[in-house]
């Protein structure tokens, strides 16, 4: 068994890819997109972007490293981006560059024969390295390493006469994951990919001011009211307070991504409906029944995994506490890790409340486990603050399968889960006991009452199960293997820890333009 090494900042967690946000219809647009990605900057940490028109100015747009507060909340900056619409994206990087370019940060712009075009995507493109190859091959110029910049391409390339036509054109040629925001001189655009992996919602503000987000929770920072969720395939345009609605992909029964109820989302924002906050305290329940365990305390690993440990306590009546303290202030780019910062690991977030959990039996409630390095260092600082004994629940069924829908997943060989049974993590960690929720108790919590369909799932559950709602074309060129199903005949099915054997189900690229209609 090879180590598994780990950055003590960031790298043992799962990070989402970005979010996006605009607005039309309001004085000022860009000062209510600066809250927006202030809300939504739990989605990626590492840069923002705007992009503004006004009548007079046009186009406009800024891009700076970063967190949101520490950029677009000054005067100078928001007043060269003037204008009643705007769009905004805050990133972290699942493709692209991953070092330092600006020209990875989004909102990308273009230049059409029509007029300028602004675009934000949250996901990824599957196909994105072929697309690129051929784009190139036909003579356009990349100015980024982003997939997103695909779209911009595919766009200029498009005969139809009207941006939103060309989006259309654009988007039947990609695959995957993507929720994309565009902006014109006049029209604000949502669309979300056939399956809706991604989120997308509608909110309003004003008489006659309309807001695409990736949550709900970036609505209420700016006064706006919830109105829906943009469906999978549909496309929405808003323009003078008015908003039409075309499905140009067809219609497919939705795969939307179970972990952002997991850990993605925030937990005051509504999913479908639904309060996250509710899904991840009933995670803790389902837990609770699952996978019972005699304590003194129950705690939460910060801050993640708070609602569902609330939930675990509630149910089993085991006193909820926190046993663990984080660090509000401790950025990523905190300091420079050296050897020394780095020995000192997760104790820079972390610090154990010692008078609480010495001589306890402590349940830690966490996320999810992705390589275990920081489940094995919060175990030793609990031991070492004096508990008697440490157990570990975890909200989410074992990590045992890469995300190529947007979230920055670690190769499978770096899993923990892909490489050893839920037996021999714990050993490997160290903890007294050691259980995941199932797969089934996770749907049963999402509001699933008879848990995951088999046949025709309800949410993409990839990273868990293997089960990939479409094909990842590019990482299959590279030679990644799927588990698909022996009966399928497609190929032997791969070795999994998880226990899991899923359908193939999976839709080709050919299926998935064919279930988009022409």
């Amino acid at each position: 068994m090879q180590p598994f090494l780990a950055d003590p900042f960031d790298s043992d967690s799962l990070h989402e890819e970005c979010g996006v946000f605009g607005v039309i219809g309001v004085t000022d647009a860009a000062n209510f997109v600066a809250l927006g990605l202030h809300a939504l900057q739990h989605r990626g940490q590492e840069a923002g972007g705007i992009v503004a028109h006004d009548p007079e100015q046009g186009f406009n747009s800024a891009r700076r490293f970063g967190y949101v507060r520490d950029n677009f909340t000054k005067s100078s900056l928001m007043e060269t981006l003037p204008g009643p619409l705007a769009i905004g994206h805050v990133r972290y990087s699942t493709s692209g560059t991953k070092t330092a370019a600006i020209r990875d940060v989004q909102p990308f712009f273009g230049e059409f024969a029509m007029g300028g075009c602004a675009i934000a995507h949250n996901g990824n493109l599957t196909n994105a390295t072929a697309l690129r190859r051929e784009l190139i091959e036909r003579g356009s110029i990349f100015q980024s390493g982003s997939d997103s910049e695909c779209i911009i391409h595919l766009m200029a390339r498009s005969i139809q006469r009207n941006i939103p036509e060309r989006m259309k054109d654009a988007l039947r040629r990609v695959e995957g994951a993507f929720s994309v925001i565009a902006m014109t001189r006049t029209k604000l655009i949502g669309v979300r990919d056939v399956l809706g992996v991604r989120p997308l919602v509608l909110g309003k503000i004003g008489d006659e001011g309309y807001v695409l987000s990736s949550e709900t929770c970036a609505l209420d920072i700016i006064g706006a009211d919830y109105v829906r969720d943009v469906e999978p395939g549909e496309m929405v345009v808003i323009s003078k307070g008015r908003i039409e609605s075309s499905r140009p992909f067809g219609t497919h029964p939705g795969r939307f991504c179970i972990f952002e109820h997991v850990y993605f989302s925030r937990p005051d924002s509504i999913i479908g409906g639904r309060s996250v906050y509710e899904t991840r305290r009933q995670i803790g329940v389902e837990l609770a029944r699952e996978a019972p365990v005699e304590a003194d305390l129950v705690c939460p690993v910060p801050d993640s995994g708070t609602p569902a440990a609330i939930g675990f306590s509630q149910e089993s009546g085991i006193p909820y506490a926190m046993g663990i303290i984080r660090n509000q202030y401790m950025g990523r780019t905190f300091i420079e890790p050296t050897e020394q910062i780095r020995n000192m690991g997760v104790r820079l977030k972390l610090n154990v409340n010692r008078a609480l959990v010495r001589g306890k039996r402590v349940v830690l409630v966490d996320d999810s486990v992705v390589r275990g390095t920081t489940s094995r260092k919060i175990k030793d600082m609990i031991l070492d603050a004096g508990a008697s004994e440490v157990h570990f629940r975890i909200a989410s069924p074992p990590t045992a399968w890469p995300c190529f829908y947007g979230v920055d997943t670690p190769d499978r060989d770096k899993l923990l889960a892909a490489q050893m049974t839920p037996a021999e993590m714990k050993d490997w960690i160290g903890v007294d006991s050691l259980s995941f929720i199932s797969l089934d108790g996770l749907y049963r919590a999402a509001g699933e009452a008879q848990g995951r369909n088999d046949a025709c799932p309800q949410y993409c559950d990839a990273c868990f199960s293997g089960d990939y709602p479409v094909m990842p074309s590019d990482q299959v060129d590279r030679g990644f293997r799927m588990k698909t199903d022996p009966v399928s005949g497609d190929a032997e099915a791969l070795p999994d820890q998880t226990g899991y054997k899923p359908v193939d189900h999976t839709l080709t690229p050919n299926e998935l333009t064919r279930s988009m209609g022409d």
